[in-house]
């Protein structure tokens, strides 16, 4: 059974392994390969038998543990009900003492009034009778005999007595006390001074304590701004952040703040002072030092703006040693310190932005080597005077001048011109009075619409235009007024950048918001109007060559040949497709978007013209419908590259008319009405077939029958 009890208090107890635990013991009685039923059987009933005595057992052992912890329960409950008892009447006798203490305490405040009361007036009639003693020497003729006011060690007593000699000093008439105020008043500066001197040694050695207490005695002086003076004055002495000062003004006010709060009883009053000395003192002193020498107008702007911006950003952060009422001091002092040069700001800014646009543009066009003239509108009129007499007389007099190929447009000018004026707009927004920001900011935009759109790329584009090859030229047109479309999309699109950051900022919200929108506006608009006239100037000179070189060279022979020749495309088909190629590779590289898309679908829009005109001047046999079909093929190719959807519709319509000058007269209704030529006028149609070298034959025929009847 004590095996039984050693196994059931094990942790943790598991029955299973009990039970196998009591099988393998029973077991290993009889020998491993022996088993016997009955023996386990009984095994088991006797457990069972010993553990239900140890139940009992252990039950019994509970029962009287339980009765043994009731009596103990019962015996700490006497306890506890006693103790309570004992606090509460020492709680009785707590409350009894407290009150004895409190009407003690009483006794004792009024014995110490009543004691007050006495030694009051006695210790008033002490000082009295010494301040008399003090006053008595004052009143006798001759040096002061009493070392208090020579001893440098009682110079703090010193000055307790003789600030108080001078109040009362004030009240006494001058014509009995002259001279005894003369003395007092004397020895009052006197000592003043001399804990001035002792406020800045004690400030050198930076002895708080020291400073504290004479700031304290100095603080019932009539000299207590000189104290806080000395010490502004000789914080402020050492030069702070080297040869630029606003380095160290932050770090040196912090530093001083902490000692001004500790020395000083109004430390808010005395480092507004301080800070007061700073903006007054050194730095109008450094601003005006750098801004006298104006003989270089864009350094003088470039250090006005530093000096403005950094004197602006350290008002900001000085401001957490300012208090609420002063929040826009710091702004004031500001505009103390630069107001004359502020007045004159956006005089000499205009000044400066129009003298370097002016260089960048004759320094551009001297080293382009042009001396810019006077563009004139009869130029244009004697133009085309010029060439209308040309082409009835057929000789060339009008004098295109190309430049080789210059535009006369560039890039980085536009860059160059756009980041001064950048510059410019930032020191405006800066330095302007916000009603007159807008004014200001117009008036800069006007010089760079002036020199940039205006002398620059207006002046571009009229010799552009002017170098634009005539219409109807013999020789093949040298077109390079794309490449000034290009630029001038460029500069009008950085332009647009330009306005967006820096321009319109200025300006919204505000009445000349429109005004600047609407000068802008027109610029462009005067812009893109010559644009958009060179680029039909260019589109006539490129086709009007095609149209002329078509006419004196295509030969009748081509789609009227005498013998059968082999299917090719036409050598002048061949030449003008190999000629507009690069050219409008050049113009897919020069215009993008929905402009590249229009020129596009407008020159695929008037080739299709000239080619139609030039296939009706000529009649077509087989052969040479053939040849005509093989250049249409050719023409098809080159407009694929336009990439316009009715440009490939016009030239799929013009195959197809031109295969109505290889069929058969007796599939030739057949064809036109065909989905392609259905939608045709009649007229047109009829046009080509009577192109055809057997159309009087076939007239005869009945196989034009009912073509003139109905819409083909």
């Amino acid at each position: 059974m004590n095996a039984h009890m050693e196994e059931l208090e094990q942790e943790p107890f598991d029955v299973a392994e009990f039970i196998e635990r009591l099988t393998w013991r029973t077991s290993n009685e009889l020998g491993p390969e022996e088993f016997d039923p009955d023996l386990l059987h009984e095994t088991f009933v006797q457990t069972i038998k010993d553990l239900t005595i140890l139940q009992e057992r252990q039950q019994r052992k509970c029962e009287k543990l339980e009765e043994a912890l009731k009596d103990e329960q019962k015996f700490h409950a006497s306890n506890i009900d006693k103790l309570q008892e004992k606090h509460q009447v020492s709680v009785d006798w707590f409350h009894q003492l407290d009150e004895k203490i409190n009407s003690v305490a009483g006794k004792i405040i009024h014995l110490g009034e009543q004691l007050e009361n006495v030694n009051t007036p006695r210790s008033r009639t002490v000082e009295a009778q010494r301040l008399l003693n003090h006053m008595s020497e004052f009143l006798i003729p001759g040096r002061l005999i009493n070392d208090i006011f020579s001893d440098k060690s009682k110079l703090f007593e010193a000055a307790d007595i003789i600030q108080k000699l001078y109040t009362i000093s004030q009240d006494l008439p001058t014509e009995k006390f002259g001279e005894a105020k003369k003395k007092i008043e004397a020895k009052y500066d006197e000592i003043e001074r001399a804990l001035i001197e002792e406020f800045a040694n004690a400030q050198k050695s930076e002895d708080i304590e020291a400073m504290k207490h004479i700031a304290s005695i100095l603080s019932q002086f009539k000299g207590y701004s000189q104290c806080i003076d000395a010490y502004i004055e000789q914080s402020q002495a050492s030069t702070y952040g080297g040869k630029d000062i606003f380095g160290g003004i932050l770090p040196m006010c912090r530093h001083h703040y902490s000692i001004i709060k500790k020395v000083f009883a109004s430390p808010d009053l005395v480092m507004s002072k301080f800070i007061l000395n700073i903006y007054q003192l050194k730095i109008n002193q450094y601003a005006q030092t750098k801004l006298e020498d104006r003989r270089d107008l864009d350094k003088y702007l470039k250090t006005l703006y530093d000096m403005y911006s950094r004197t602006m950003k350290l008002s900001g952060d000085l401001a957490e040693f300012t208090m609420e009422s002063d929040d826009d001091m710091l702004e004031k002092l500001t505009a103390i310190i630069f107001a004359k040069h502020l007045a004159t700001y956006i005089e000499i800014e205009a000044k400066v932005l129009d003298a370097k646009c002016s260089t960048e543009l004759r320094e551009f066009y001297k080293s382009k080597k042009h001396q810019k003239r006077q563009t004139e509108r009869f130029q244009e009129l004697k133009r085309d005077v010029q060439a209308l007499i040309g082409t009835r007389a057929n000789i060339n007099i009008a004098q295109i001048e190309d430049y080789g190929g210059e535009t006369f447009l560039s890039e980085e000018l536009a860059i160059n011109l756009l980041q001064e004026s950048k510059m410019a707009f930032k020191r405006c927004r800066l330095l302007s009075k916000k009603s007159d920001l807008p004014s200001n900011a117009i008036r800069l935009a006007d010089i760079l619409l002036r020199y940039l759109m205006h002398e620059h790329v207006d002046y571009a584009l009229e010799l552009g235009l002017h170098a634009i090859p005539l219409a109807e030229s013999k020789n093949h047109p040298q077109i390079y007024f794309f490449d000034c479309v290009q630029k001038s999309n460029t500069i009008v699109h950085l332009l647009e950048k330009t306005y967006s950051a820096s321009i319109l900022p200025c300006v919204v919200s505000t009445p000349r918001y429109v005004d600047c929108i609407e000068k802008k506006r027109i610029m462009l608009d005067q812009i893109e109007s010559k644009l958009d006239s060179g680029l039909d100037r260019s589109i006539n000179a490129l086709l009007g060559w095609v149209k002329v070189y078509l006419q004196s060279e295509q030969r009748k022979s081509d789609f009227k040949p005498d013998t059968d020749i082999d299917t090719v495309a036409s050598p002048a088909c061949l030449h003008v497709v190999q000629q507009l190629m690069p050219a409008i590779v050049q113009i897919q590289g020069c215009i993008d978007g929905e402009n590249l898309a229009s020129v596009m679908t407008e020159l695929g829009v008037r080739l299709h013209r000239v080619i139609f005109d030039h296939l009706q001047q000529f009649q077509y046999n087989t052969a040479g419908a053939m040849c005509a079909i093989c250049d249409v093929n050719e023409y098809r190719k080159c407009v694929r590259e336009l990439k316009s959807p009715l440009v490939t519709q016009l030239f799929d319509v013009l195959h197809a008319l031109c295969n109505l000058l290889l069929v058969k007269h007796e599939n030739l209704q057949e064809v036109c009405g065909g989905e392609t030529l259905n939608s045709l006028d009649k007229s047109v149609v009829m046009n080509f077939i009577q192109l055809r070298s057997d159309y009087k034959t076939i007239k005869i025929s009945n196989s034009l029958k009912g073509m003139n009847d109905h819409r083909i």
